[in-house]
């Protein structure tokens, strides 16, 4: 997969390969609305940030979180199937993320390699990184919260394909001036306070984007379908409350002719009423389903630095 790196990571001059700051690295690629991705969650995860307590992370949809499950996982049989189905239909990106155990994680990654899915990713917590062995095929990423110390354990394991590094908004700066020797992509996922009125940084800067699809699709969610641990079919795994199909009783073929899909991905800053006239609309990302949490509603526009100013000279 081709990324394209925009100015607002180019003043990460020392880390050598920072792909996105505040937005999934697919971000920066052109959409031709069909099925690109496929997130797929293997358990409920033991990440340290909650469903219940909310996810204040933009790139937490390639994180490792923790989700309450309404009913049981699906079985390694139906995962497999719906990988193999995914590769059918002409699926590129498999993101594997949320395990429970490291080493179904690693089993599951493995298998969809041998299926010859072109681009396998398994995000592993730092914490289980010493129990985890290279795949042929697969592409490891690493999740940390940002630390000296931490990037020394990335480097000590070159065989990384990356690292998806949660910072909080003050250590931004620190990270910018970080020397590492580290060989892999690195993905900037910063940490939102609860309201647009605690923000600590500038929000333009981290949401700039160079996708030239981005007045017809999603710049985010366009050719991507999320699967939770238990088998609901999300346009984004943190849009938890957004099921467009149960994958126990129908597969993705079927999901995928959804109008109710298909209006996520094609969700432009067109078609969000307090964006669609904003001079910044084609080159700013934003995550929907921060705004959800943020708001209750998907449209919802609280962190904004544009709208913000507008209320406040009102």
């Amino acid at each position: 997969m081709e990324r394209a790196v925009t100015d607002a990571v180019t003043d990460f001059g020392n880390v050598p390969k920072v792909v996105s700051v505040g937005k999934p690295p697919w971000s920066n690629t052109p959409h031709k609305g069909k099925l690109e991705r496929l997130i797929l969650q293997l358990g409920a995860g033991k990440g340290r940030f909650s469903e219940v307590e909310g996810i204040p992370r933009s790139i937490g949809c390639i994180g490792n979180n923790s989700f309450i499950l309404r009913r049981e996982p699906l079985s390694p049989e139906r995962v497999m199937d719906l990988i193999r189905e995914f590769g059918q239909l002409g699926g590129r990106e498999l993101w594997l993320t949320n395990y429970d155990r490291v080493e179904y994680l690693t089993a599951i990654a493995a298998r969809a390699s041998e299926l010859g899915i072109p681009e396998v990713y398994a995000v592993v917590r730092i914490e289980d990184l010493e129990m985890v062995n290279p795949v042929e095929g697969v592409r490891f990423i690493a999740e940390l919260e940002y630390s000296r110390e931490n990037f020394r354990k990335l480097e000590a394991h070159g065989w990384l394909h990356g690292g998806l590094v949660v910072a909080r908004p003050h250590e931004v700066d620190e990270l910018r001036s970080l020397r590492t020797s580290f060989p892999g992509e690195v993905y900037v996922d910063v940490l939102f306070p609860g309201s647009a009125r605690r923000l600590g940084f500038n929000v333009l800067e981290l949401r700039r984007i160079l996708n030239p699809s981005t007045g017809e699709y999603n710049d985010c969610l366009a050719g991507t379908i999320a699967v939770t641990a238990d088998g609901y079919a999300l346009p984004c795994p943190l849009l938890r409350n957004y099921v467009v199909g149960d994958l126990r009783e129908v597969g993705l073929g079927k999901v995928l002719r959804r109008k109710r899909l298909k209006r996520f991905w094609r969700l432009t800053k067109d078609k969000v009423p307090a964006c669609s006239t904003c001079p910044f609309r084609y080159i700013c990302h934003d995550c929907r389903a921060l705004e959800y949490q943020a708001t209750g509603e998907i449209d919802g526009l609280e962190y904004c630095p544009v709208a913000l100013q507008n209320s406040r000279m009102e």
